[in-house]
């Protein structure tokens, strides 16, 4: 007489569920928002902008980014002792590039700024994400049947979600020195004002221990 041998049933369980959470994981993604580099002035005066007047600009690939940036960057000035102002619209003569900070000086002098504040925000990394379907149910392994998880990737599901690059940097409004700079990226997520709060959080988070304020 011979004895049938039975499945594990709680490891086969177990190593459903893992594998389960494993997508979840990727799913979610692992990355976060960090600063890549930094460089500060070493003869940079302690706390220079508290107190002052900071002229802000925010440059994007589309005007809803710049509006969204320009604003987080004000609120982030105000709220480490400072003034902002607001820089004028300023006709890119490349556009996908940059503007030189000599763009902004004049304006930054008639205002009383003591320095220019800017961030230049452009898209990184792009991914698509096959929408995934999660259930509780059973499944069957020979003549026994168990419960379990099963995980499955629909066709035509999913979602676009792009990265953005922070590239910011702050120059004295009187001589057009460099005394700042620093660059943060943002992984790819289909929240984009969620996005750049948390890059502008990176970069004002670098500023305090540069001690800029």
């Amino acid at each position: 007489m011979t004895s049938e041998r039975r499945p594990d049933t709680f490891r086969i369980r177990r190593s459903i569920a893992a594998g389960a959470t494993l997508i979840i994981m990727l799913m979610g993604g692992c990355a976060s928002t960090q600063i890549d580099a930094q460089w500060v002035d070493p003869q940079l005066s302690a706390s220079l902008l508290r107190g002052g007047r900071v002229l802000v600009a925010c440059e994007a690939y589309e005007i809803v980014i710049k509006q969204i940036c320009q604003d987080q960057l004000a609120a982030e000035v105000v709220a480490r002792g400072a003034t902002p102002v607001i820089a004028p619209d300023t006709a890119n003569p490349a556009p996908g590039r940059p503007l030189g900070a000599d763009q902004y000086l004049g304006a930054a002098r008639n205002a009383g700024a003591r320095a220019v504040l800017t961030t230049y925000i452009s898209p990184a990394a792009t991914t698509v994400s096959p929408g995934f379907s999660i259930g509780v149910g059973g499944f069957g392994v020979g003549n026994h049947s168990f419960g379990g998880v099963g995980v499955s990737a629909p066709i035509g599901g999913g979602h676009v979600a792009t990265g953005h690059t922070s590239n910011s940097r702050l120059t004295d409004a009187d001589s057009g020195k460099l005394l700042w700079t620093a660059k943060a990226t943002a992984p790819p997520s289909s929240d984009v004002k969620t996005q750049l709060w948390e890059l502008t959080k990176a970069v004002f988070e670098a500023a305090d221990k540069a001690n800029l304020f």
